[in-house]
């Protein structure tokens, strides 16, 4: 006879590949069991990395990964990045302990109504269908786009499992097909833009419309921006004003403000991205495709529902032969593109003593390997590795935690990238706090990475909510950190680690990259908090415009 967790191993094997893990108590027996499959297993030090990773591969690959922890504590470890994963619509799938079928024990909680006040459904397997629930749990994590859990109960760890026969292969999204009466109405607006901009975001890349959106942008005469998780989206560079919003530069987003008509495809516009709703202007016509019903948005004049792909190659049927965009409207960006790329550079270091953030990111921006795929954490330097770095592609650039806005999970996605994309090297961005938060699975990255770069953006502070809270009159004590030697601690895990003091302690990473050794390599840069970044500087400006009565979701 095969066992429960035999069944839910196999279920499991034809749809992942990566299983990133903790064991105890109530998963050892399945984790053995996933051992005997092709599943690469891996073993993290924190739960919370364990649904982080599997959440990273995810955003990396394209490819459902697994998580797995224990019930109780182990599972509760795991509800920061579960409801970062729900909220980021990305399907992934923990497996976790629960209570026995006979009733819970003194230390068993209500898991199935936790998981669920983040929003993810629980799947519970029993013996007569473990096979078939891990099936269905597969599917509606893919098809809805979400995280599931999947539940064990404890004394069905070592139980012989009944025959379910043949198992169905898990379902699949299906593609929406756009509406013939909005595509109508999106392309009669596209036809008479004079000033057009297309904006995509991640949702564009999912769907795989960056060539028919580019073709788009040819054939209608539009300038082309993504927000930070649809960057270098578009084939033609030369025309993209970069990413949206805090990260934008100033410039490039007052054209965007010129903008008659704004096709956004595949983007939620959330207060980031829109700049507070200030972004587009107040009489622009703006349409959205989504291939998921999205709330009304007050920006939106055409909503669009179906997938991005075939909704852009609709439109590009739709549209007739010859557009009513103003030549010169390309020509700007032309003609004087320096104006709409250039950032500041900084002043090295700062009258503090400390190293201006802006220096640090414009220097790393010119060593860091082309073929890199970064990983961010959240925080305030958000804005430095955001603003000054480029990404060959969307899933090259991971920003997990700045869906349910926490901070923590830098680590633990780091070694989910890494595992997705071995050949390429990870490039982690982390705030001191955050990395502290998070500094088991520092052991993690270094132990599973074949190369790493790992940047903690080291201020002696939580800088979010300095630049926020702290200006506003409220004390800043409880914001400061003591200054941790985040470079000894990675060295004594077995990494190789530099505390950066100006720009010529990058010298050894310098060396490092040019020797083509595998490793992982921590610089710790001692930046000033003096600097505020500008996507921060707006979350103050609205924070004073709300005149300081309702909390404000500062970067963590």
């Amino acid at each position: 006879m095969t066992t429960v967790v035999a069944r839910i191993a196999d279920a499991l094997a034809p749809s992942i590949s990566h299983a990133f893990g903790v064991m105890g108590n109530g998963n050892a027996h399945v984790i053995d069991a996933i051992g005997r499959t092709p599943v690469s297993y891996i073993a993290v030090r924190h739960e919370v990395a364990t649904v982080a990773a599997a959440d990273a591969f995810y955003r990396a690959s394209g490819r459902l990964a697994l998580a797995t922890a224990t019930y109780g504590a182990g599972f509760t470890n795991t509800i920061t990045a579960l409801a970062e994963s729900v909220q980021a619509a990305i399907p992934l799938v923990l497996l976790v302990g629960d209570a026995p079928t006979s009733g819970a024990r003194p230390w068993d909680i209500d898991q199935r109504a936790l998981a669920a006040s983040v929003g993810a459904p629980t799947f519970t397997v029993g013996r007569a269908d473990a096979g078939r629930v891990t099936i269905a749990a597969i599917s509606h994590a893919l098809t809805h786009r979400t995280a599931v859990v999947l539940a064990l109960p404890y004394d069905l760890t070592t139980a012989e499992a009944e025959d379910e026969g043949t198992l169905p292969e898990p379902a699949r999204a299906m593609r929406a097909e756009p509406r013939d009466p909005e595509i109508a109405a999106a392309a009669s607006a596209l036809s008479r833009a004079r000033r057009p901009v297309i904006l995509a975001g991640r949702g564009a890349w999912l769907a795989g419309a960056g060539a028919p959106l580019s073709r788009l942008a040819d054939a209608t005469g539009a300038l082309t921006a993504t927000t930070a998780l649809g960057r270098s989206l578009f084939e033609r560079q030369e025309f993209d004003l970069g990413v949206v919003g805090g990260f934008g530069q100033d410039d490039a987003m007052g054209l965007i403000g010129r903008a008659d008509v704004v096709l956004v495809a595949g983007a939620g516009l959330n207060q980031f991205s829109t700049r507070f709703g200030t972004l587009f202007a107040p009489d622009a016509t703006v349409i959205r495709i989504d291939d998921r019903t999205p709330e009304a948005h007050p920006a939106v004049t055409i909503p669009v529902h179906g997938d991005v792909a075939l909704a852009a190659h609709a439109l590009l049927a739709a549209l007739p032969p010859a557009g009513a965009s103003d030549p010169a409207w390309r020509e700007t960006l032309l003609t004087d593109a320096a104006r709409f790329r250039t950032r500041e550079d900084g002043v090295g270091i700062c009258e503090d003593g400390r190293l201006d953030p802006r220096s640090v990111a414009t220097h790393l921006a010119g060593i860091l390997p082309d073929d890199r795929v970064a990983v961010s954490d959240g925080g305030h330097f958000l804005g430095w590795s955001n603003t000054y770095w480029d990404a060959a592609s969307p899933n090259r650039w991971l920003m997990v935690g700045t869906a349910f806005q926490t901070i923590g999970l830098g680590f633990g996605s780091a070694v989910g990238a890494a595992a997705a994309l071995p050949d390429s090297t990870v490039v982690l961005s982390t705030g001191d706090g955050g990395g502290l938060m998070a500094l088991a699975d520092l052991d993690t990255v270094i132990r599973t990475t074949r190369k790493g770069i790992i940047v903690v953006w080291n201020d002696a502070a939580y800088g979010a909510e300095v630049h926020v809270y702290g200006r506003m009159g409220i004390g800043t004590g409880p914001m400061l950190i003591d200054e941790a030697d985040f470079a000894g601690i990675a060295r004594s895990l077995g990494g190789r680690g530099d505390v950066i003091r100006s720009l010529e302690d990058f010298a050894g990473v310098e060396a490092w990259l040019a020797s083509g050794e595998d490793g992982v390599y921590l610089l710790d840069c001692r930046i000033s908090p003096t600097v505020v970044a500008p996507y921060q500087e707006e979350i103050f400006d609205h924070a004073l415009e709300r005149c300081r009565t309702e909390p404000v979701r500062s970067g963590r």
